[in-house]
């Protein structure tokens, strides 16, 4: 069967390493510097630690991590790869732009890598149910079949290098952005004293955005931190020239605000929390 390699074992990269090795894969991971947390989820996904050298001996290597770490991953699997005669495909699956995709893609210059651009639009892999889906750039020899084999849902876009990274910041632009849009202004309803009044008013005009806001803000608290960068990405995705830019700058913003919070004092979460819980209809 497959033998892969995943760097990054948070919930999404363990995720998909537990669906791989479910279905009789072997997933290599460095887990060097990492926290004891880490460990333990890439233990109980089935992941085997290997030293840096050994990622190499995979047949495809996969960086699923934050954003902000994309760049020095992929030098990390360039300097393993320039000294192996035949070193194996490396798939980028990062909320990073095309332009970071371009950068990151310079660095295996000369080391003979198939570098292939990649993007994951859902949740975590969960056992007995569909997706994530991922979307793949620039595979034309194919690389991202053994995946396919092995559980997980590939689509292939005919776009060169940067396609697959474009499509996962406009989607995460509308999705993150959604919740970000949602969190700030619940939070400036309660500071105004207006929070109840916006709760009844979503809820009986906007019932599916009210839906929506309900799961996806509780949901994002523990995954803050790791939406600033993407924010940051789709800015720069948008460019200097379109004013929207400044929009995902401030949703960086928020983001990164509320990261502290969760971190520290909790008391903007639970302004969200109580803002969120469901209204009592009376006896």
């Amino acid at each position: 069967m497959p033998n892969f390699a995943i760097i990054g074992a948070g919930a999404m990269g363990s995720a998909v390493a537990k669906r791989l090795v479910d279905h009789g894969a072997t997933v290599l991971t460095y887990l060097e510097g990492r926290s004891e947390q880490t460990i333990a989820r890439a233990a109980a996904a089935g992941m085997a630690p290997v030293g840096s050298e050994d990622l190499a001996k995979a047949e495809l290597i996969l960086s699923i991590v934050p954003p902000a770490e994309a760049i020095s991953v992929a030098g990390l699997v360039a300097e393993i790869s320039s000294r192996v005669r035949s070193p194996p495909p490396f798939i980028d699956l990062n909320a990073i732009s095309p332009k970071t995709m371009q950068a990151l893609a310079a660095r295996f210059e000369g080391c003979g890598v198939d570098v292939l651009d990649g993007a994951i639009i859902g949740g975590p892999p969960v056992p007995g149910r569909p997706g994530p889906t991922i979307y793949i750039s620039g595979d034309t020899a194919g690389r991202s079949r053994l995946l396919v084999d092995c559980g997980l849902t590939v689509r292939r876009l005919d776009g060169p290098l940067g396609a697959a990274s474009a499509l996962k910041m406009c989607y995460a632009g509308i999705n993150k952005g959604f919740t970000g849009l949602g969190a700030a202004m619940l939070l400036a309803a309660s500071r105004s004293g207006a929070a109840e009044s916006l709760k009844a008013e979503l809820t009986d005009s906007l019932p599916d955005f009210e839906r929506k806001l309900s799961k996806s803000i509780p949901d994002m608290y523990p995954k803050a931190y790791r939406w600033i960068a993407e924010m940051q990405e789709i800015a720069d995705f948008l460019g200097e020239d379109d004013p929207a830019a400044t929009i995902f700058r401030g949703m960086a913003g928020v983001f990164s605000k509320l990261a502290e919070d969760v971190e520290g004092s909790h008391a903007l979460v639970r302004q969200l929390d109580d803002i969120l819980a469901p209204r009592e209809t009376g006896a």
